[in-house]
C-alpha cells in the first residue's frame, strides 16, 4: 500500500485507468459456427456473412432491423416507372483496405463475375433478373433487368452481392481485401478470428478498434467463456439452458430477439423414398414440434409449418396442416409401398441446435416407423456433401431472408424440390407491383410448400444474445445473417 501511494499522482491515475482504457476499444465475441472461407461471394456458410459482410466486404445497400434497403456504398438509387431500371449513385472516394480505389467498374465486374456461367456464388440466382449492368461514369451505374424483381434491393443488400476487386478477388477466401471500415489481421483456423479498425475508415470512425472472434461451438464451453470473462458477448448464445442464469447475474445483459432462420429437417426430395410426396407427408405427421423446442431449444422458439417468419407481416399459420398422427403416417407409407416403413439416415451438422433436435426427432420418427440412423458430420464435410445432395435427411437453419425463392429453384438444389406450378407462381411474386397481392401470393407459396411438404418444418430460430453490462450498438434482431462491428461501443 504504502508504494502505491507514494507514486506521483499522475502516474497513479494511468497505472489505474489504463486497464479501462485498452478495453474501452477491444471485444471479444463468441460464434457457434466458424466459417469455411471468408469469401461471402464463394460460399454459402451464415458465419462467412456474419463476420465479413459489412465490416470487412460491403454491397451497395445495408439491410436494416425493419428489412429494408438503406444507403452504404451506394448513397441514393432511383427506379424507373416500370420497375425495370435501377440507377446507383455511388458514395465519394470508397477504397479498398489496400488502397485502391472502388469505382463503378468495380461494381460491373463484380456483378458480371457474380452472374457468369462458371460463377461459384452461393446465390447466383439473386442476380438471374440482371440484364445488363451499365457504367455511364465513374460513380454511376444502371442495372436494367429483364423484368421487375420485387426483392432485387433486398438480394443487393446481402453478402453474395459484396463489391470485391478484380486484383484480389480470387484470394479473398483467405487474404479478404473490402472497402469496409475493418481488415483480417489474423485466422488461427479452430480457435479465433481477429478484426481490426483499418488507418482509413469512410466516414465515422468506430469506437472498436479491434475484435476477436472466438469458436465454440459446445453449449457448456460457451457458458463458461461468458462467465470467466473470455468472451463478452456472444450475439446467439448455442446453449438455451442458460439463458435464466445469465438474466439473474448483473454482469449480462440477454436479449431475446427474432431471425430469418427458419429450422428444417431437409428431406431429399430428388432421392427415394423421399420423391415420394406421400412419404413426405408421413414423415410431417410424426413432427412433435412442441416437444423438440422444449428439448432442444428450453422453449425458446417458435414452431413452423412451412418455411417463412412468424413475424413478417405475410405469415401463414401452416402449423396445423400435419397434426402428430403416428397410425395416419404408418397408412400413408404403407400407401406408398412401404408396409414395413423405411429405413434412412439422418446427417447432422455440429451445431447444438441440429443434434439436439435431431436425438429428439430420431425417436419421434421411429413411433412411426421410419428407422433413422444418425451421422454427425462436421461443417466442412456438411457444405461440401450435404449441400451438394448427398444425403437423405438433415436438420439445418436457413438464415438468409426471403428465401422462398429457394424452392424455385429445380432439383439442382439441395433438397431436390422440382415444382413448375410452385416456379410461376414465384415469378408471379417477384414482379407483381401490387403489394395486396405480393402478399396474398407469399401465403399461397407458403401453403403450397406445406401441402408438398417439402420438409419437416421445426421452429424459427431466436436470437438470443448474451452481453456483458455496458456493451451497446448490437442487433437485438436478425433481419439478415451480419453483425455490423461500427455500431459497438462500451459504456
Amino acid at each position: 500500500m504504502r508504494a502505491v501511494s507514494s507514486l506521483p499522482v499522475l502516474a497513479l491515475f494511468a497505472l489505474l485507468s489504463a486497464p479501462a482504457l485498452a478495453a474501452g476499444d477491444q471485444i471479444t465475441i463468441g460464434l457457434q459456427q466458424e466459417p469455411t472461407t471468408l469469401d461471402p461471394t464463394a460460399d454459402a456458410t451464415a458465419s462467412i456473412d456474419t463476420l465479413m459482410t459489412v465490416n470487412v466486404f460491403e454491397p451497395l445497400v445495408v439491410i436494416d432491423d425493419a428489412g429494408l434497403a438503406q444507403p452504404l456504398l451506394a448513397r441514393s438509387w432511383t427506379v424507373s416507372s416500370d420497375n425495370k431500371t435501377y440507377t446507383f449513385k455511388l458514395v465519394e472516394d470508397a477504397k479498398f483496405s489496400d488502397g485502391k480505389a472502388l469505382t463503378a467498374a468495380t461494381v460491373k465486374y463484380s456483378f458480371d463475375r457474380a452472374m457468369a456461367p462458371d460463377s461459384v456464388n452461393p446465390t447466383k440466382i439473386l442476380f438471374a433478373p440482371i440484364a445488363t449492368v451499365e457504367t455511364p461514369d465513374a460513380s454511376t451505374i444502371v442495372v436494367q433487368l429483364k423484368k421487375p424483381d420485387n426483392f432485387l434491393l433486398f438480394g443487393l443488400g446481402q453478402g453474395d452481392a459484396a463489391i470485391v476487386h478484380p486484383d484480389t478477388a480470387t484470394n479473398n477466401k483467405t487474404q479478404p481485401v473490402g472497402s469496409g471500415p475493418y481488415k483480417l489481421k489474423s485466422w488461427t483456423k479452430g480457435d479465433r478470428l481477429v478484426l481490426e479498425l483499418r488507418a482509413d475508415p469512410r466516414g465515422a470512425k468506430p469506437a472498436i478498434r479491434e475484435a476477436t472472434f472466438r469458436f465454440v461451438a459446445d453449449p457448456a464451453a460457451a457458458v463458461a467463456a461468458l462467465l470467466s470473462g473470455d468472451i463478452e458477448a456472444f450475439p446467439n448464445v448455442p446453449a438455451p439452458e442458460s439463458v435464466q442464469q445469465f438474466e439473474k447475474d448483473r454482469r449480462f445483459k440477454v436479449v431475446s430477439g427474432s431471425t430469418e432462420g427458419e429450422v428444417i429437417m431437409t428431406m431429399n426430395n430428388a432421392r427415394k423414398p423421399f420423391d415420394d410426396v406421400r412419404v413426405r407427408r408421413a414423415i410431417s405427421h410424426l413432427i412433435d414440434r412442441k416437444s423438440i423446442i422444449d428439448g432442444a431449444m428450453y422453449g425458446y422458439a417458435t414452431p413452423i409449418g412451412s418455411h417463412f417468419p412468424p413475424h413478417h407481416p405475410a405469415y401463414a399459420d401452416q402449423t396445423a396442416r400435419y397434426p402428430l398422427d403416428p397410425a395416419r403416417a404408418k397408412a400413408l407409407l404403407a400407401e406408398a409401398g412401404y408396409p414395413n416403413g423405411i429405413e434412412t439416415t439422418l446427417r447432422l451438422p455440429p451445431f447444438p441446435y441440429a443434434r439436439r433436435s435431431g436425438e429428439i426427432l430420431q425417436s419421434q420418427l421411429a413411433a412411426g416407423g421410419v428407422k433413422a440412423k444418425i451421422e454427425n458430420v462436421e461443417w466442412g464435410f456438411w457444405i461440401g456433401n450435404v449441400f451438394k445432395g448427398d444425403y437423405d435427411l438433415t436438420i439445418i437453419a436457413h438464415v438468409a431472408p426471403n428465401d422462398l425463392g429457394n424452392y424455385a429453384r429445380d432439383k439442382t438444389y439441395y433438397n431436390g424440390y422440382d415444382n413448375k406450378a410452385f416456379q410461376d407462381l414465384y415469378a408471379r411474386l417477384t414482379e407483381t407491383p401490387d403489394r395486396a397481392e405480393m402478399t396474398d401470393l407469399m401465403k399461397k407459396a407458403q401453403a403450397m410448400i406445406a401441402e408438398d411438404a417439402v420438409n419437416g418444418f421445426l421452429f424459427q430460430m431466436p436470437q438470443l444474445g448474451v452481453y456483458k453490462t455496458g456493451l451497446t450498438g448490437y442487433r437485438a434482431n436478425s433481419s439478415v445473417p451480419y453483425a455490423p462491428l461500427a455500431n459497438l461501443k462500451w459504456q
